[in-house]
């Protein structure tokens, strides 16, 4: 790892992310706050090949250490060798109804951030997808699939957790209707 990234650095970067993003998107207890990351790019790496354990264990907790007290369940995307698969606690995946699928992530096939959740969740449920309300890419891992529709981009203060280019997105109701509708201007 890059010495010029420190835990302190990536966990406060992290938390100050989804502090911002809470502020943004406005999400209630029980919400999903869909999560990718590739600690590679975290390291300045190409994503995929360069998995830092430690790295994807400091962003979980980090994340967990904001959004489990406010009630909103963390969903953490595994890479694509789990067809970016999600791990989420089987609270969450049953109360929205997901099905669970057979699979355990490990740092090969799933990633350092998902495996991190999978270790750290109480009652971990990997599933295949999910409609998150809001959600945070870390090193361009792809998370719009797992989206509610109408996904909308936030700006936050700083784009990048060490050398990883960071996307963050909050999710909105779709305006219906025609020419004659009366949107509610709390829900753009």
């Amino acid at each position: 790892m890059s010495e010029q990234y420190t835990k302190e650095q990536i966990t406060s970067l992290t938390e100050k992310a989804v502090l911002e993003l809470l502020e943004a998107a406005k999400l209630d207890a029980g919400d999903i706050l869909v999560v990718g990351c590739s600690s590679s790019e975290v390291k300045e790496q190409a994503i995929g090949s360069a998995s830092s354990e430690d790295i994807g264990s400091w962003i979980f907790q980090s994340l967990q250490n904001v959004l489990k007290p406010r009630g909103i369940y963390l969903a953490a995307q595994c890479c694509e060798h789990l067809n970016r698969a999600l791990v989420l606690e089987e609270a969450a995946a049953k109360k929205y109804g997901y099905s669970r699928v057979n699979a355990v992530p490990h740092l090969k096939a799933g990633g350092s951030f998902a495996t991190a959740a999978y270790a750290g969740f109480e009652k971990p449920y990997v599933v295949e997808s999910i409609q998150a309300s809001a959600g945070i890419d870390i090193g361009d891992t792809l998370i719009g699939m797992h989206l509610r529709p109408v996904a909308v981009p936030v700006r936050i203060s700083f784009d990048q957790i060490g050398g990883a280019h960071m996307t963050l997105a909050r999710t909105r109701p779709k305006s219906i209707g025609g020419e004659r509708t009366v949107y509610d201007p709390a829900l753009k």
